[in-house]
């Protein structure tokens, strides 16, 4: 008998007997048991509130010999003192993701973007055990993202992924495979070891001067047109379409941002603001204010014509029977008043890009640009909405020749 067979198991190692799949004759195995430290469970109880609980993991394999029992023992208790070690898990890339998503207590236009970012990984990998998953599994996933060469789950062409989405859907990914660690079952967030999709640089598009008053011409003759001008004013979609009759106090000449009306998997949602810096009181314009009092005028009159068939009419931008539109449906309608008055087709976000635009052009210090489009930060303002125009840059060409023509001149006296 070798010194090996005489030693004695340490007393995670048991030699234990059983019953062979295939032949089913009895054979011997070198089972390992061992405590693999705790792990905290958050669950609900009776009254919805999370609960917290300490559960002791313990990890449990067996071996055919017992050197491949001591050497996996071995390996076992390297990983548990170094805080490496996971327990075997069959939960699937799709159930990770799931649980993530249901513990998220978040506005319901936010947990859809989270669910549209995972979409890809779940359609692809989604019975995976998310153990499993590794870096070129990601990789592979951005690149088809990337090259527009990836189908949704019934079959259909998706769409290509530019650094925009492609970058916050593995910075989601990572929240999913980081929230697995703290429980222990992950050893690694994999999704942390992707390369960044670098950002692609769009220039936006604004109105000059000239085009705004063209297109607020237009507008005069145009049901909506009091919704340009909100746009105009440096509104955003959600909010023009969320702008709520209460909110507006013509006596005093303000408006307040309070509510907003989004599209959350293809349907019209309310909530609050984008943030809490997005909740503003802004002076109205006497522009704005005529445009806001001949709407109102033409809502009355809509009211009185329908009668009982008349919606809430709670909406400042709403439609003939006085409900709140469709975000799309505003857009659809923008691109047909940019038509009709002749000015280029931008989109309805670059409405609000004009605004920050003009005014910085003005002269408006950042900082209250910056308050009227509801940001927390200036320098994203800056960065972010200020644009320069060819005629603003023709002005700066047209300085900076007198100013080498004054100097040329006082030189030759």
């Amino acid at each position: 008998m070798s010194g090996r067979s005489r030693q004695q198991l340490p007393p995670q190692i048991k030699k234990i007997s059983v019953t062979d799949r295939v032949s089913g004759k009895p054979v011997v195995r070198y089972q390992v048991t061992v405590d693999a430290g705790t792990r905290d469970v958050v669950t609900e109880d009776d009254d919805g509130n999370l609960v917290t609980t300490t559960k002791r993991v313990q990890t449990r394999k067996r071996f055919r010999s017992e050197q491949e029992a001591r050497a996996a023992l071995a390996e076992i208790l390297s990983q548990v003192s170094k805080g490496t070690y996971v327990t075997a898990s069959t939960m699937t890339v799709e159930r990770a993701c799931a649980d993530w998503l249901a513990g998220r207590r978040i506005r319901p236009s936010t947990l859809a973007a989270y669910e549209h970012a995972l979409q890809p990984l779940r359609d692809r990998h989604g019975t995976l055990p998310v153990q499993k998953l590794t870096k070129r599994h990601l990789d592979d996933l951005v690149s088809d993202l990337t090259a527009g060469a990836l189908t949704k789950a019934g079959g259909a062409p998706r769409k290509r992924w530019g650094s925009q989405s492609i970058n916050p859907m593995l910075n989601v990914v990572s929240s999913v495979l980081t929230g697995l660690m703290k429980q222990g079952l992950l050893v690694r967030d994999v999704a942390a070891l992707v390369d960044r999709v670098p950002r692609e640089k769009k220039e936006m598009k604004t109105f000059t001067e000239e085009e705004v008053r063209r297109l607020l011409t237009v507008s005069a003759a145009d049901r909506n047109g009091h919704a340009w001008h909100l746009a105009l004013s440096g509104l955003r979609r959600g909010e023009i379409c969320g702008l709520r009759w209460s909110d507006v106090d013509l006596k005093h000449g303000t408006l307040t941002i309070a509510n907003n009306r989004v599209s959350v998997n293809g349907q019209p949602v309310e909530g609050l603001p984008k943030s809490e810096r997005s909740i503003r009181t802004l002076p109205l314009t006497p522009a704005l204010t005529t445009a806001l009092k001949a709407a109102r005028k033409h809502q009355r009159a809509e009211r009185l014509a329908l009668g009982e068939d008349y919606s809430e009419g709670l909406h400042v931008v709403c439609d003939e029977a006085g409900r709140g539109y469709h975000p799309d449906t505003i857009s659809d309608y923008w691109r047909a008043v940019c038509k009709k008055a002749g000015v280029p087709p931008i989109r309805l976000h670059d409405a609000r890009h004009t605004c920050g635009t003009l005014m910085h052009l003005q002269g408006v210090p950042i900082a209250v640009i910056s308050a009227w489009l509801g940001h927390s930060d200036s320098a994203f303002t800056m960065r972010t909405y200020m644009h320069s125009q060819d005629n603003a840059l023709k002005a700066a060409a047209a300085s900076l020749q007198a100013l080498v023509t004054s100097r040329d001149t006082e030189a030759t006296s």
